[in-house]
């Protein structure tokens, strides 16, 4: 199939599209899967995603899926790696593990817990603090590209968004290469954040989250957990107090976007993969 031109921003730059996927859960959900991935592999995406369950509920179908990436496509494969219920020994094993799979690009996450999103993170006995800390080791064991999330409307368990910007300070300075946002529907939110990390001396690419409504009601119901601005009903947006209109410069270098699950689920609905822009 021939390569498909991907659309130029504003800037006259091209918009470099990623994709994330899920690791099927059977054989029909694989078959799904490969039939996406054949069809937005010809968008040259920038990488491609696989998560990752908590305390690794998906660790062999996300090694699996890996492999076949590396294997079989043109695609540069990024693996989702959570801090949650795992020791620091298991995410070593499965840091070295992607390594022996020619797997260059790690998405350092905390994880939700498995007891709810609002619960108090606890790490696993021998686990990791922090990101930052899962960021380091990576770091360590290989000379892998590293991203991490980040919250521009703030995490809804932090106190502050300059508290947020602390954070996302020590996963860079652990090693970290990319920041990914939490979806938003507000532009001024984002370019806001990217003001905000500039004064405080961060210049790694923020990659803006974009998530493109399927099912308003799951949607919405998402945001209220993430934290996320949505508009209601009336059309009046649902932002944060104080939340600024403008931005003055961007820290990117990239024009991206992690966008779940539109394009390959329009593509196949069973594919079981979400779409990312980077």
């Amino acid at each position: 199939m021939a390569a498909k031109s991907v659309p130029l921003s504003r800037a006259g730059t091209r918009v470099q599209v990623s994709f994330e996927f899920f690791p099927p859960k059977n054989a029909e959900m694989e078959a799904n899967l490969w039939e996406a991935a054949t069809r937005l592999e010809p968008l040259n995406p920038a990488f491609v995603s696989v998560t990752y369950g908590a305390g690794g509920s998906t660790r062999e179908r996300t090694h699996a899926l890996l492999e076949r990436l590396v294997r079989e496509t043109t695609m540069k494969p990024a693996a989702h790696l959570t801090c949650v219920g795992a020791s620091k020994d298991e995410i070593r094993a499965t840091l070295r593990a992607y390594r022996g799979a020619d797997v260059r690009h790690i998405v350092a996450l905390r994880g939700d817990p498995p007891t709810g999103f609002d619960a108090p993170y606890e790490a696993a006995p021998d686990g990791y603090q922090t990101t930052a800390d899962l960021v380091a080791d990576a770091r360590r064991i290989a000379d892998f590209e590293v991203s991490v999330g980040t919250y521009p409307e703030q995490h809804p368990q932090s106190p502050t968004l300059l508290h947020d910007i602390e954070i996302l300070r020590q996963k860079i300075d652990a090693g970290a290469t990319r920041a990914i946002t939490q979806f938003f529907f507000d532009n001024s939110v984002y370019f806001r954040f990217l003001d905000v990390a500039a004064s405080a001396g961060i210049h790694v690419p923020i990659v803006p989250g974009i998530f493109p409504v399927q099912n308003f009601k799951q949607t919405a119901n998402f945001a209220r957990r993430t934290g996320a601005s949505v508009m209601n009903s009336g059309c009046a947006s649902t932002r944060r107090p104080g939340s600024a209109r403008r931005s003055k410069r961007s820290t990117s270098g990239e024009t991206a976007a992690v966008c779940p699950c539109w394009s390959a689920r329009r593509l196949s609905k069973k594919a079981g993969a979400k779409a990312s822009v980077s």
